[in-house]
């Protein structure tokens, strides 16, 4: 199995609303290697669940486009998007019970998961005891919804996120109602996920600690990606558009509508704000 690439070039998305139109992406470039773990992270309403809706296909963009592996999104037809999703993107919605039948084992749920991809030639699936082993959950299969834990519920998720064995796993806020515990189960399961098949993972999160045990931390903040983490060092990103985002503390020193002078002295750039 190996893992899908994703390239976002430019995307737009405005929601339409009769009390006006509100802007939740505003030209966002990213670019993720295949099987590269990354976490989009950022306060509410800053786009993140939005970009990773438009990775799934569950929204189109306003403008830019999305590439995922050899598909380019904006030009697949809806049976296309769908048929992706049930092989090759993998999503697990946010509060693990969306994700699952509560009457179910979760053999069946996992079953239930696979059967798009059973009947696509080519596509060999995981028995359903071996995904449960990788999310940290040996012998659960009988069980239930309301048998497991908070931390178990949310690796059963993932382990429907991963039935069909797909290159991409889009994952929203898995870990914002769990204890630490529950928290780092999550986690672990995520890593062993990445490690033995190679998935590209994509974590929308608001804990930066999240952030930091995934290989890479892109915050969004209004709309366009602020900031990327890397080794425990944040960076500023340049844009498609050649823009910057501040980091918010200088920003609370320097407004928007500071006007600053820009040297370039052998290549170390240097912002002097203006009188």
């Amino acid at each position: 199995m190996n893992g899908l690439a994703v390239a976002c070039r430019r995307v737009v998305h405005i929601y339409r609303a009769e009390a006006g139109d509100v802007v939740a992406l505003a030209g966002v470039d990213l670019s993720i290697a295949p099987g590269e773990t990354l976490a989009l992270v950022g306060p509410s309403g800053s786009g993140k669940s939005t970009l990773i809706a438009l990775l799934a296909g569950l929204m189109r963009p306003s403008a830019g486009r999305i590439n995922v592996g050899t598909y380019d999104m904006g030009k697949l037809s809806d049976g296309e998007i769908s048929r992706l999703r049930g092989t090759e993107i993998g999503v697990v919605l946010q509060g693990a019970a969306r994700n699952l039948l509560p009457y179910a084992s979760l053999h069946r749920n996992i079953w239930l998961a696979q059967r798009r991809a059973a009947h696509t030639r080519g596509i060999q699936l995981d028995d359903p005891d071996r995904i449960l082993d990788l999310v940290g959950l040996p012998g659960q299969g009988r069980r239930r919804l309301a048998d497991l834990t908070p931390g178990g519920r949310q690796r059963a998720a993932l382990a429907v996120g991963i039935a069909a064995g797909p290159g991409l796993l889009l994952v929203d806020e898995p870990t914002s109602r769990l204890d630490t515990a529950g928290r780092d189960e999550v986690l672990d399961a995520l890593e062993t996920v990445n490690r033995e098949r190679h998935t590209t993972i994509v974590v929308v999160t608001h804990d930066n600690e999240v952030g930091a045990r995934l290989g890479r931390a892109v915050t969004i903040r209004d709309g366009r990606v602020g900031a990327e983490g890397r080794d425990g060092q944040d960076f500023a990103v340049v844009a498609g558009d050649g823009t910057v985002q501040l980091p918010p503390d200088v920003l609370g020193s320097y407004p928007p509508g500071t006007l600053f002078t820009v040297q370039n002295v052998d290549g170390e750039v240097t912002l002097i704000p203006g009188s």
